[in-house]
């Protein structure tokens, strides 16, 4: 594999990638290309071997084409994205500069450096996206597919739809090696405190309200994030040019549950350590309340989805993915990784606060 770019290398799944690329490619020298935004943390990929940060915006088509040049890439796995629904309700253009402008940013780059300048080498295009573009299903629909029709809800839905077909069209057209993967609901370590599990165990930590959207029975299929780079994995070494992937976590759950787990698990944490209690003296559980307590109801969002599938049949007959990770587990996993790392988390709450 040659040398690579990772866009938004410095946000959660980029995160989480560059650590797993680096233990299955320990020879591949890491460029990670992030603008360090909000959810961009220098943090999280401190201490990774061989990585190169270039703190730039996937907007600046000629740094992205002068960094393919003088590094010889051949490969980009692109990240970068705002990807927060509530976020892109109340501020959409952000969403579209990033979303749509930045990924024809890269493709731009990559065709007049892959292809118009003729260098000739073999070359890779994977744009991670979500399957959120699909829509919302009914409870007894079948999950999604890779030939499901595209029918965004939301302005962040809509943005990724327009990168995939972007994304598409670069291919057909130019003939620039691309893939995509469409994924299910991530979570695991380095994830921005803003989406469900991270925010909802920080706020158990500190005695804060648990906001739940409606009746709290939207559904989602949970992908733990080290299975997610497993499947990106796949698509980069044996995933044919052109083609579209779809990489889900085979647990499909309503929030409402995975809440529940969230605060089984944080009073069983607490249980089991006493020193839970020092450090978190806000916390139900240090003061023999449930964390279940904290659970509040509020109005559902604008155009929230009911529910997401994701059919992973092509991924597992053509690449051979197969998640490893069952919520159970792989939630524990994550909730002793928020736990151990309080300084990670810590400083963004700071960082938000000021």
């Amino acid at each position: 594999m040659a040398n690579i770019i990772v866009t938004g290398g410095a946000g959660f799944i980029g995160a989480n990638f560059v650590h797993y690329w680096r233990k299955v490619s320990p020879d591949d020298q890491i460029i990670v290309l992030d603008a360090l935004t909000y959810a961009g943390n220098r943090a999280s990929i401190d201490g990774v071997d061989g990585v190169e940060l270039v703190v730039g915006n996937i907007c600046d088509t000629d740094l992205v084409k002068r960094l393919l040049r003088e590094r010889g890439v051949a490969t980009i796995v692109h990240f970068a994205a705002e990807s927060h629904v509530d976020r892109s309700i109340t501020g959409p253009d952000a969403f579209v500069e990033t979303n749509v402008i930045g990924t024809h940013s890269l493709l731009k780059a990559a065709r007049a450096v892959w292809l118009d300048e003729g260098s000739g080498v073999p070359h890779r295009f994977h744009h991670v996206s979500t399957d959120e573009v699909y829509g919302s299903l009914e409870p007894d629909d079948p999950a999604f597919s890779e030939t499901t029709a595209y029918a965004p809800n939301s302005p962040y839905s809509a943005s990724k739809a327009s990168s995939d077909h972007l994304v598409r069209a670069y291919h057909h057209t130019y003939g620039l090696e691309t893939t995509t993967s469409n994924c299910s609901n991530n979570y695991g370590p380095y994830q921005f405190p803003e989406k469900l599990i991270p925010l909802f165990l920080i706020n158990a930590l500190h005695g804060r309200a648990l906001p739940i959207y409606g009746d709290g029975m939207n559904v989602r299929d949970w992908l733990h994030v080290e299975d997610h780079c497993r499947g990106i994995e796949k698509v980069l070494r044996v995933g044919r040019p052109g083609e579209t992937y779809n990489i889900g976590g085979g647990q499909e759950l309503p929030n409402l549950e995975v809440i529940e787990q969230v605060c089984a698990g944080v009073d069983a944490a607490f249980a089991a350590d006493p020193s839970l209690a020092a450090r978190f003296p806000d916390a139900p559980a240090a003061q023999g309340r449930a964390t279940s307590s904290l659970k509040t109801f509020v109005t559902d969002r604008k155009g929230h989805d009911r529910r997401y599938a994701i059919d992973e049949t092509k991924a597992r007959n053509e690449l051979g993915y197969v998640p490893i990770h069952d919520f159970q587990t792989g939630f524990a996993n994550t909730l002793a990784w928020y736990l151990e790392n309080q300084e990670w988390w810590k400083a963004i709450l700071v960082k938000q606060a000021s």
